[in-house]
């Protein structure tokens, strides 16, 4: 059975989720206000797809895990397509001048340029525009 899914909501437990919105904010993406509240936002990634930024206490009372801190953990991370190397670098200059880390150099295999940040947190934000198929090995 084949399932076809129509939203994602990826959920991020945050430490300051005011400072949080206006890290998005800066970088140019918007909030859905009928789901953003003092207890969690929704980030806007494009049609149907959804960041839900959730202030750590109230991301607590979905788990009983421990939230590993993002800084120096990684458990996943989100990577976003982009129209163009240009809007990857747009995006992710914004989100150094908002405070956000860089932590490497972009990467150029030719078919996919990628480069990406680290939010306020340290989740890790990869953006890649596909201009071509990979070789075929």
């Amino acid at each position: 059975m084949s399932h076809a899914h129509k939203q994602i909501f990826v959920n991020m437990p945050v430490k300051d989720l005011a400072k949080s919105k206006a890290f998005f904010e800066a970088v140019g993406y918007s909030f859905n206000p009928q789901f953003t509240n003092d207890k969690g936002a929704s980030l806007i990634l494009g049609d149907n797809l959804f960041a839900m930024l959730l202030a750590e206490d109230f991301a607590r009372t979905f788990t009983p895990k421990t939230f590993p801190d993002p800084k120096t953990n990684t458990t996943g991370w989100v990577c976003l397509s982009c129209d163009s190397r240009e809007e990857v670098d747009a995006l992710v200059a914004k989100a150094k001048a908002a405070g956000g880390n860089i932590p490497s150099e972009p990467q150029d295999y030719g078919f996919m340029y990628g480069h990406g940040f680290e939010d306020l947190d340290g989740h890790h934000w990869e953006l890649v525009h596909m201009s071509g198929m990979p070789p075929q090995a």
